[in-house]
Protein backbone atom coordinates (compact mmCIF):
# COMPACT_ATOMS: atom_id res chain seq x y z
CA UNK A 1 0.00 0.00 0.00
CA UNK A 2 2.85 2.37 0.91
CA UNK A 3 4.58 1.59 -2.40
CA UNK A 4 1.48 2.53 -4.36
CA UNK A 5 1.23 5.84 -2.48
CA UNK A 6 4.87 6.65 -3.21
CA UNK A 7 4.32 5.84 -6.89
CA UNK A 8 1.33 8.18 -7.03
CA UNK A 9 3.28 10.96 -5.34
CA UNK A 10 6.16 10.55 -7.79
CA UNK A 11 3.68 10.65 -10.70
CA UNK A 12 1.99 13.80 -9.37
CA UNK A 13 5.37 15.47 -8.81
CA UNK A 14 6.38 14.60 -12.36
CA UNK A 15 3.17 16.10 -13.78
CA UNK A 16 3.65 19.28 -11.75
CA UNK A 17 7.24 19.64 -12.93
CA UNK A 18 6.18 19.09 -16.55
CA UNK A 19 3.46 21.74 -16.22
CA UNK A 20 5.95 24.19 -14.70
CA UNK A 21 8.40 23.49 -17.53
CA UNK A 22 5.73 24.14 -20.17
CA UNK A 23 4.70 27.39 -18.48
CA UNK A 24 8.35 28.43 -18.26
CA UNK A 25 8.88 27.73 -21.97
CA UNK A 26 5.74 29.67 -22.85
CA UNK A 27 6.99 32.61 -20.78
CA UNK A 28 10.36 32.54 -22.55
CA UNK A 29 8.68 32.40 -25.95
CA UNK A 30 6.38 35.32 -25.19
CA UNK A 31 9.41 37.44 -24.24
CA UNK A 32 11.30 36.59 -27.42
CA UNK A 33 10.81 39.20 -30.18
CA UNK A 34 10.72 36.56 -32.93
CA UNK A 35 7.80 34.74 -31.33
CA UNK A 36 5.67 37.73 -30.38
CA UNK A 37 2.87 39.11 -32.47
CA UNK A 38 1.58 37.81 -35.75
CA UNK A 39 4.04 35.48 -37.45
CA UNK A 40 2.39 35.85 -40.85
CA UNK A 41 2.99 39.60 -40.86
CA UNK A 42 6.57 39.20 -39.65
CA UNK A 43 7.39 36.65 -42.34
CA UNK A 44 5.77 38.85 -45.01
CA UNK A 45 7.93 41.81 -43.96
CA UNK A 46 11.07 39.67 -44.06
CA UNK A 47 10.15 38.51 -47.56
CA UNK A 48 9.73 42.16 -48.61
CA UNK A 49 13.16 42.95 -47.14
CA UNK A 50 14.71 40.03 -49.04
CA UNK A 51 13.63 41.55 -52.38
CA UNK A 52 15.33 44.89 -51.69
CA UNK A 53 18.75 44.88 -53.33
CA UNK A 54 19.85 48.45 -52.67
CA UNK A 55 19.29 50.35 -49.43
CA UNK A 56 21.53 53.45 -49.37
CA UNK A 57 19.97 54.87 -46.20
CA UNK A 58 20.12 51.51 -44.41
CA UNK A 59 16.48 51.74 -43.43
CA UNK A 60 16.28 47.94 -43.45
CA UNK A 61 18.90 47.73 -40.70
CA UNK A 62 16.18 47.90 -38.04
CA UNK A 63 14.31 44.98 -39.64
CA UNK A 64 15.82 42.31 -37.40
CA UNK A 65 14.88 40.19 -34.40
CA UNK A 66 16.34 42.53 -31.80
CA UNK A 67 13.12 44.57 -31.74
CA UNK A 68 9.46 43.82 -32.42
CA UNK A 69 8.48 44.16 -36.08
CA UNK A 70 5.94 46.86 -35.18
CA UNK A 71 8.95 49.03 -34.33
CA UNK A 72 10.76 48.44 -37.62
CA UNK A 73 11.44 51.51 -39.75
CA UNK A 74 8.39 52.42 -41.85
CA UNK A 75 6.11 49.87 -40.17
CA UNK A 76 3.00 50.92 -38.24
CA UNK A 77 0.79 48.41 -36.50
CA UNK A 78 -2.93 48.75 -35.87
CA UNK A 79 -4.11 49.93 -32.47
CA UNK A 80 -7.37 48.10 -32.87
CA UNK A 81 -5.85 44.86 -34.18
CA UNK A 82 -2.68 44.66 -32.13
CA UNK A 83 0.49 43.41 -33.81
CA UNK A 84 -1.04 43.52 -37.29
CA UNK A 85 0.64 45.81 -39.82
CA UNK A 86 -1.70 48.62 -40.91
CA UNK A 87 0.78 50.91 -42.71
CA UNK A 88 4.02 50.38 -44.61
CA UNK A 89 5.71 53.66 -45.53
CA UNK A 90 9.12 53.38 -47.21
CA UNK A 91 8.80 56.40 -49.48
CA UNK A 92 11.80 58.39 -50.75
CA UNK A 93 14.46 56.05 -49.38
CA UNK A 94 16.35 55.26 -52.58
CA UNK A 95 15.33 51.61 -52.35
CA UNK A 96 15.87 49.35 -55.37
CA UNK A 97 14.61 45.86 -56.04
CA UNK A 98 11.21 44.31 -56.66
CA UNK A 99 8.02 44.28 -54.61
CA UNK A 100 7.58 40.88 -53.03
CA UNK A 101 4.33 38.98 -53.73
CA UNK A 102 4.22 38.37 -49.97
CA UNK A 103 2.93 41.94 -49.64
CA UNK A 104 -0.47 40.33 -50.16
CA UNK A 105 -0.15 38.54 -46.81
CA UNK A 106 -0.33 41.80 -44.84
CA UNK A 107 -4.09 41.41 -44.68
CA UNK A 108 -4.66 44.33 -42.29
CA UNK A 109 -2.71 46.82 -44.42
CA UNK A 110 -4.51 50.10 -45.04
CA UNK A 111 -1.69 52.26 -46.42
CA UNK A 112 1.12 51.14 -48.75
CA UNK A 113 3.53 53.92 -49.66
CA UNK A 114 6.59 53.00 -51.74
CA UNK A 115 6.74 56.14 -53.86
CA UNK A 116 9.93 57.91 -54.94
CA UNK A 117 12.17 54.84 -55.01
CA UNK A 118 13.64 52.62 -57.74
CA UNK A 119 11.46 49.52 -57.56
CA UNK A 120 11.42 47.48 -60.77
CA UNK A 121 9.56 44.50 -62.22
CA UNK A 122 5.79 44.15 -62.12
CA UNK A 123 3.28 45.21 -59.51
CA UNK A 124 2.50 41.92 -57.75
CA UNK A 125 -1.12 40.90 -58.37
CA UNK A 126 -1.23 39.73 -54.75
CA UNK A 127 -1.91 43.36 -53.84
CA UNK A 128 -5.46 42.47 -54.79
CA UNK A 129 -5.62 40.37 -51.60
CA UNK A 130 -5.45 43.53 -49.49
CA UNK A 131 -9.17 44.06 -48.98
CA UNK A 132 -8.61 46.71 -46.30
CA UNK A 133 -6.22 48.80 -48.42
CA UNK A 134 -7.23 52.45 -48.69
CA UNK A 135 -4.10 54.22 -50.00
CA UNK A 136 -1.69 52.89 -52.63
CA UNK A 137 1.36 55.03 -53.54
CA UNK A 138 3.62 53.31 -56.09
CA UNK A 139 4.41 56.42 -58.14
CA UNK A 140 7.89 57.56 -59.16
CA UNK A 141 9.51 54.14 -59.50
CA UNK A 142 10.54 52.00 -62.47
CA UNK A 143 7.75 49.42 -62.34
CA UNK A 144 6.99 47.50 -65.52
CA UNK A 145 4.31 45.17 -66.80
CA UNK A 146 0.57 45.76 -66.74
CA UNK A 147 -1.74 47.12 -64.07
CA UNK A 148 -3.04 44.08 -62.14
CA UNK A 149 -6.74 43.63 -62.80
CA UNK A 150 -7.41 42.40 -59.29
CA UNK A 151 -6.50 45.74 -57.72
CA UNK A 152 -10.25 46.11 -58.23
CA UNK A 153 -10.62 43.72 -55.27
CA UNK A 154 -9.26 46.46 -52.99
CA UNK A 155 -12.77 47.85 -52.69
CA UNK A 156 -11.84 50.21 -49.81
CA UNK A 157 -9.29 52.03 -51.97
CA UNK A 158 -9.74 55.79 -52.20
CA UNK A 159 -6.24 56.84 -53.35
CA UNK A 160 -4.40 55.15 -56.23
CA UNK A 161 -1.25 56.62 -57.75
CA UNK A 162 0.76 54.51 -60.21
CA UNK A 163 2.18 57.50 -62.08
CA UNK A 164 5.74 57.91 -63.38
CA UNK A 165 6.61 54.27 -64.02
CA UNK A 166 7.02 52.10 -67.11
CA UNK A 167 3.63 50.40 -67.05
CA UNK A 168 2.22 49.06 -70.32
CA UNK A 169 -1.05 47.60 -71.56
CA UNK A 170 -4.58 48.81 -71.06
CA UNK A 171 -6.35 50.38 -68.11
CA UNK A 172 -8.32 47.44 -66.64
CA UNK A 173 -12.08 47.77 -67.11
CA UNK A 174 -12.72 46.40 -63.64
CA UNK A 175 -11.10 49.39 -61.96
CA UNK A 176 -14.43 51.08 -62.62
CA UNK A 177 -15.81 49.13 -59.66
CA UNK A 178 -13.71 51.07 -57.11
CA UNK A 179 -16.66 53.17 -55.98
CA UNK A 180 -14.71 54.87 -53.13
CA UNK A 181 -11.82 56.00 -55.32
CA UNK A 182 -11.19 59.75 -55.07
CA UNK A 183 -7.73 60.05 -56.64
CA UNK A 184 -6.70 58.03 -59.70
CA UNK A 185 -3.33 58.90 -61.25
CA UNK A 186 -1.66 56.97 -64.07
CA UNK A 187 0.37 59.75 -65.66
CA UNK A 188 3.75 59.28 -67.36
CA UNK A 189 3.55 55.60 -68.23
CA UNK A 190 3.29 53.70 -71.53
CA UNK A 191 -0.37 52.72 -71.33
CA UNK A 192 -2.27 51.99 -74.52
CA UNK A 193 -5.85 51.33 -75.59
CA UNK A 194 -8.90 53.42 -74.80
CA UNK A 195 -10.10 55.07 -71.63
CA UNK A 196 -12.58 52.48 -70.30
CA UNK A 197 -16.18 53.78 -70.20
CA UNK A 198 -16.51 51.87 -66.89
CA UNK A 199 -14.49 54.63 -65.19
CA UNK A 200 -17.68 56.68 -65.36
CA UNK A 201 -18.85 54.54 -62.43
CA UNK A 202 -16.24 56.08 -60.11
CA UNK A 203 -18.84 58.27 -58.47
CA UNK A 204 -16.45 59.54 -55.75
CA UNK A 205 -13.63 60.49 -58.14
CA UNK A 206 -12.14 63.96 -57.68
CA UNK A 207 -8.77 63.72 -59.47
CA UNK A 208 -8.12 61.84 -62.70
CA UNK A 209 -4.82 62.11 -64.58
CA UNK A 210 -3.56 59.96 -67.44
CA UNK A 211 -1.16 62.59 -68.81
CA UNK A 212 1.63 61.38 -71.14
CA UNK A 213 0.63 57.89 -72.17
CA UNK A 214 -0.35 56.37 -75.51
CA UNK A 215 -4.10 56.24 -74.97
CA UNK A 216 -6.28 56.46 -78.06
CA UNK A 217 -9.91 56.59 -79.05
CA UNK A 218 -12.43 59.16 -77.93
CA UNK A 219 -13.19 60.55 -74.50
CA UNK A 220 -16.08 58.38 -73.28
CA UNK A 221 -19.25 60.32 -72.52
CA UNK A 222 -19.70 58.15 -69.42
CA UNK A 223 -17.09 60.35 -67.71
CA UNK A 224 -19.82 63.00 -67.55
CA UNK A 225 -21.16 60.99 -64.61
CA UNK A 226 -18.16 62.05 -62.49
CA UNK A 227 -20.10 64.75 -60.65
CA UNK A 228 -17.37 65.24 -58.02
CA UNK A 229 -14.47 65.56 -60.46
CA UNK A 230 -12.19 68.54 -59.77
CA UNK A 231 -8.99 67.84 -61.74
CA UNK A 232 -9.32 66.18 -65.14
CA UNK A 233 -6.07 65.81 -67.12
CA UNK A 234 -5.77 63.87 -70.39
CA UNK A 235 -2.80 65.71 -71.95
CA UNK A 236 -0.23 64.17 -74.29
CA UNK A 237 -1.97 61.06 -75.54
CA UNK A 238 -3.44 60.04 -78.91
CA UNK A 239 -7.06 60.78 -78.12
CA UNK A 240 -9.31 61.79 -80.98
CA UNK A 241 -12.88 62.81 -81.64
CA UNK A 242 -14.59 65.65 -79.81
CA UNK A 243 -14.96 66.53 -76.16
CA UNK A 244 -18.40 65.31 -75.03
CA UNK A 245 -20.53 68.42 -74.48
CA UNK A 246 -21.78 67.06 -71.16
CA UNK A 247 -18.26 67.46 -69.76
CA UNK A 248 -18.92 71.21 -69.67
CA UNK A 249 -21.72 70.64 -67.19
CA UNK A 250 -19.32 69.33 -64.55
CA UNK A 251 -19.29 72.52 -62.53
CA UNK A 252 -16.79 71.28 -59.93
CA UNK A 253 -13.86 71.17 -62.37
CA UNK A 254 -11.06 73.63 -61.59
CA UNK A 255 -8.36 71.96 -63.70
CA UNK A 256 -9.10 70.58 -67.17
CA UNK A 257 -6.64 69.87 -70.01
CA UNK A 258 -6.68 67.75 -73.17
CA UNK A 259 -3.76 69.41 -74.97
CA UNK A 260 -1.41 67.52 -77.30
CA UNK A 261 -4.01 65.07 -78.52
CA UNK A 262 -5.93 64.85 -81.78
CA UNK A 263 -9.13 66.31 -80.37
CA UNK A 264 -11.33 68.10 -82.90
CA UNK A 265 -14.09 70.68 -82.67
CA UNK A 266 -14.19 73.91 -80.72
CA UNK A 267 -14.85 74.93 -77.15
CA UNK A 268 -18.23 76.51 -76.39
CA UNK A 269 -18.10 80.34 -76.25
CA UNK A 270 -19.78 80.39 -72.85
CA UNK A 271 -17.26 78.00 -71.28
CA UNK A 272 -16.31 80.55 -68.63
CA UNK A 273 -19.90 80.46 -67.40
CA UNK A 274 -19.57 76.75 -66.69
CA UNK A 275 -16.40 76.96 -64.55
Amino acid sequence: MGGVLVTKLVLISSLVLNAMFILRCSSLQSNHPRLEGNEIDRQALLAIKAQIQHDPNRVMKSWNDSIHFCQWHGVTCSQRHQQRVSMLNLSSQGLAGSISPHIGNLSFLRVLNLKNNSFTHQIPPQIGHLHRLQVLHLNNNSLTGTIPVNISNCFQLYFLNLGVNNLVGKIPLRLGSLSKLRTFVLQLNNLTGEIPPSLGNLSSLETFSVVTNNLEGSIPSSLCQLKKITFFYLDSNRLSGIIPSCIYNLSGIVGFSVTQNQIQGSLPPNLSNHY
